[in-house]
């Protein structure tokens, strides 16, 4: 049974940092493509950044410059380093994973982070 079990989420001020966790199980972690997106109130779910099993990453926009995606593969984890957060970054954040050319796309059950102060 595949799972993925995020964390690290939470409230924090705006320009403050969070570092969210992914860790997954049930699967062949290294070989999937790991991303994080997030879903604000109102809003469709977006991608935030993915770190693809051979290494290429990506960022939307929004976030370049300022969040980091790495991954351990020999942990099984999935990380977002969030530095100089807005108040736009709140969301519910949503691990994914997603085996290149397949079917096979997996969920976590999503960390709420809010930025306020």
């Amino acid at each position: 049974q595949v799972q993925l079990v995020e964390s690290g989420g939470g409230l924090v001020q705006p320009g403050g940092s969070l570092r969210l966790s992914c860790t997954g199980s049930g699967y062949i972690f290294a070989i999937y493509d790991m991303g994080w997106y997030r879903q604000a109130p109102g809003n469709q779910r977006e991608l935030v950044a993915v770190k693809r099993s051979g290494g290429i990453t990506d960022y939307a926009g929004p976030v370049k410059g300022r969040f980091t995606i790495s991954r351990d593969n020999a942990k099984n984890t999935l990380y977002l380093q969030m530095n100089s957060l807005k108040p736009e970054d709140t969301a519910v954040y949503y691990c994914n994973a997603e085996y290149s050319g397949t079917n096979r796309k997996y969920w976590g059950q999503g960390t709420p982070v809010t930025v306020s102060s």
